[in-house]
Formats: C-alpha cells, structure tokens, sequence
C-alpha cells in the first residue's frame, strides 16, 4: 500500500498546451501534498422499463483539478508564481539584481507527474496530468508560523504508467528554508504597520473548461480577469483604517518576506481599496480589526500586483 512519505510531484512546462515535451526535465515541487485528481461528469440514461432498472451510465466531460499546497521557500515556485500572474520575470527590474513580475496575458501550462515509490512498477506508480494551468493562488502570512501558499489548478489530461518518460531527468530540490512571518516588513500607503497580525492574498484567474463535440476533455479553457483580494487583520488602535474604507479613499500596500539566508520576496499592490471595516469584540481581550481589500489596476505601474525577487 502507498505511503505519503514515499510520494513526489514533479512538472515540467509545456511548450504546446496539453503535450509533455520530449526527453524533459522536470522539477520537484517541494512539500508533497496535493489533491490533484481527475472528475468526471455522469450520464444516465432516461429509457423507461417496465421492471424500473436503469439499463445503461456513461462517463461525459472529464477535467483535471486539484490544489497544491505548500511552504513558500525562495526560487521553489517561480514557475508557478509567474503561471498564477499570466506574466513573466523582467530580469533587473526595476534594479540590477532584482527580477520583476507583473499581472499579464501570457499563459504557461505544465504536465504534473505523481510518483508512488512504494508502488511496483507494473503496477502503474506514475501518474501524470496534462495542460495543467494555475487557476489561483492564495498566500497567507500569520503570526509565529511559516509562510504558506496554495496553488489551485485546472488541467485536461490523465494517464498512468509503468515506467518513467523516456529520456526524461529529474533535477534535484531546492534547499532554500522556507519564509517565516518573524522576518520582513509591511507597509500601508508607505507607512510601516506594526500592529498585523496577519496578511493573506489570493490571485484568481477565472478559469472555465470548454467542451466541444468530439471529445470529453476540454479544449484550453476560458480565461477571466485577472483578479487580486486580500485582508489585512491588525490590533484595533485608532480609526485611521476604517476611515478609509468609510470614505473609499484608495490605498497601497506592500510587505517583504526574508529568509534566513537574507533572500527577498517583496509583494506589491499599488492601488487598493479596503471593501470592509470592522472592529468587532468578542470578549475582554484585545480588538482586532479585519480589513479585506480589492487591488486595482494602476495607471503608473500598468498592473494590480507586482512580485519582486531579490537574491541574497
């Protein structure tokens, strides 16, 4: 039987949407967890008989999805990073040493591969998806915890198999120590906030499958807008917050994730606007005051979020 312990998830990017490439080399994806998996719709047939059974079922639309789970550790998940935003890393931007990457067009896709090591091989322990593509990402930053991330995709392929891709390899993991949230900074409107306790960020792609005659997987699928929320929850100390969601007076924030090694994240949303305020009091102790934010496009930095690594 298949132990977590003994599993592994790799991918690599596809060139053409829906085909592994040849002879690839593909790339850990640190952590292990997923609930990556195929779904399938059914249909039942509605002929009526006289002893009540129903004479026939059949599998219809099929798509892959899944979440991908994991710590964010610096260099890991670029791939992913730049998928989830549809854009792609601006090398020494907006200064030398630091890539840049902003909300865009371009779609990447990849082919994912699950292998059970503790699975003989004749009894099929590599499981692979294709035309796998991020639907959205959330990132969430808490008080005396590592920093996490969640990849949600859609894909259109799924196959097992006995042994590896022919002339594939396997490059090893990287060794970077996962982001805590004891290192870094946070801005509101250039401002340090010292009083967080929590920030989390999620990215939507809108993602939809489309089905066509002739086929019970999808063609690429629909994309929506590119769309950036958030929350910020902070010890309640004066109004200043609330009075800008009161007078829907727009905002900016931006904060750093370092590692222990000094490499940077920076995440920057150059145009928000808080969508709720509120205070509330659950007992004696101290007030928290949540507040959820949309992030818009900026006219001066032509996207609603920008990513920014920075090597140690």
């Amino acid at each position: 039987m298949a132990d977590g312990s003994r599993h592994s998830i790799t991918y690599v990017k596809e060139s053409t949407y829906g085909t592994t490439p040849a002879s690839p080399t593909l790339k850990p994806i640190r952590g292990g967890k997923t609930t990556l998996g195929l779904s399938k719709d059914s249909i039942q047939s509605e002929e009526l008989r006289d002893d009540r059974q129903i004479s026939d079922m059949r599998h219809g639309n099929q798509q892959v999805g899944g979440s991908l789970p994991v710590e964010l550790s610096y260099g890991s998940f670029d791939d992913f990073l730049e998928a989830a935003l549809c854009g792609a890393w601006d090398a020494d931007t907006p200064v030398a040493g630091t890539d840049q990457l902003k909300a865009g067009v371009a779609r990447n896709s990849f082919t994912i591969e699950r292998f059970f090591a503790d699975i003989a091989s004749g009894n099929k322990p590599y499981h692979r998806y294709t035309g796998v593509e991020i639907n959205s990402m959330e990132l969430k930053v808490a008080p005396n915890a590592i920093v996490t991330a969640g990849f949600d995709v859609l894909g259109q392929g799924y196959a097992t198999d006995t042994v590896a891709i022919s002339g594939s390899s396997y490059d090893a993991e990287t060794t970077t120590s996962p982001f805590d949230s004891f290192s870094g900074t946070i801005n509101e409107n250039g401002s340090a906030i010292a009083v967080i306790t929590e920030i989390s960020l999620k990215v939507e792609n809108g993602l939809e499958p489309r089905f066509v005659v002739g086929s019970n997987q999808t063609i690429r699928p629909q994309i929506g807008n590119s769309t950036v929320t958030g929350q910020l929850t902070a010890y309640f100390e004066d109004s200043t917050l609330i009075d800008k969601y009161i007078n829907e007076t727009e905002s900016n924030i931006d904060f750093t994730l370092t590692d222990t090694d000094g490499n940077e994240y920076k995440f920057i949303l150059p145009r928000i606007k808080y969508s709720d305020g509120k205070p509330d009091v659950s007992g004696p102790g101290a007030i928290m005051l949540t507040m959820p934010f949309q992030a818009l496009y900026d006219d001066t930095e032509q996207t609603n979020i920008i990513i920014e690594r920075n090597p140690a």
